[in-house]
């Protein structure tokens, strides 16, 4: 597995000799309106309370950008609230949250290729030639398991796991708003459509933001579930791009098992992590 590894980075790097430097952990975090239809087991108020833990030093990702010596900035990509200005902070918004796409498009497609675009910006812009992705946002395994299931062809209850602790009573409602979701927009099957109608814009910056790096042939590090459906969003607008990311881990969240082998992809490791913000991505980081 290691070898396999080292070849990979020697690929991407496209020389025997591999140098990884300038780390870069980029968070985006966003809200989104489906949270609206009780499809998590915590308030949409957290994103911005845990935007702020991160702003301050006291999350996880904190904690493991320290150890190893990356570079931390958060992107509001789309939170529901008004940030106060902070050196780690990148004002990226595209809108107060994405709309309850159980009802309408989650976003327009001017939004949709906006926040594309700004995650390609953001990269475009960084030093070194590896970055870690991570994300946070309230309801985002649910536009992570909309966007698997509709690009991915895969069933709606296989796609969607417990988030972050959901009992099996939330657990059958979230499966069937999503299912009424998934069926509300049947005709957005091409990938920026589908985006546009199911996403989440820190899923969508994401993307983008993996576009740019791999177009820039920077080693990219996929954390979990919602990394993955930004990597498959982002290999379904460019196939190549999938060469340049390494898969750091298999999350606890059931639909990620099933991403992965869509994505034919074996992941360094498998903590059965339920976090996001990019830290199962910075746990593998000793590997490479």
């Amino acid at each position: 597995r290691l070898e396999g590894l080292a070849l990979q980075l020697g690929l991407i790097q496209r020389g025997e000799t591999i140098t990884l430097r300038e780390p870069q952990m980029v968070v985006f975090a966003a809200d989104h309106g489906l949270a609206a239809e009780g499809v998590s087991a915590y308030p949409q108020a957290v994103t911005v309370q845990m935007v702020g833990n991160m702003l301050a030093g006291g999350a996880a990702i904190n904690v493991f950008a320290r150890q190893h010596g990356f570079a931390l900035q958060v992107v509001d990509a789309g939170v529901a609230a008004e940030l106060a200005p902070h050196p780690r902070l990148l004002q990226r918004k595209i809108a107060h949250g994405t709309r309850n796409t159980r009802k309408e498009p989650a976003m327009t497609a001017a939004q949709a290729r906006a926040a594309v675009q700004a995650g390609m910006d953001i990269v475009s812009r960084l030093p070194g030639n590896v970055v870690a992705f991570g994300e946070m946002g309230i309801a985002n395994t649910s536009a992570a398991a909309l966007l698997f299931a509709r690009l991915a062809g895969v069933g709606i209850d296989e796609a969607t796991g417990r988030g972050t602790g959901l009992d099996d009573a939330q657990l059958a409602r979230k499966r069937q708003v999503l299912a009424d979701t998934l069926a509300r927009h049947a005709g957005a099957t091409q990938p920026l459509d589908a985006l546009a109608a199911l996403g989440g814009f820190e899923i969508a910056m994401m993307a983008g933001a993996m576009l740019q790096a791999a177009g820039e042939r920077r080693v990219i590090l996929v954390d979990g579930f919602i990394a993955g459906a930004a990597a498959l969003v982002a290999r379904s607008l460019a196939p190549a791009a999938q060469d340049c990311m390494v898969f750091c881990h298999r999350s606890d969240e059931q639909g990620h098992r099933l991403l992965l082998a869509h994505l034919e992809a074996q992941p360094l490791l498998d903590l059965g992590l339920r976090l996001g913000e990019g830290t199962g991505a910075l746990l593998a980081w000793p590997l490479l």
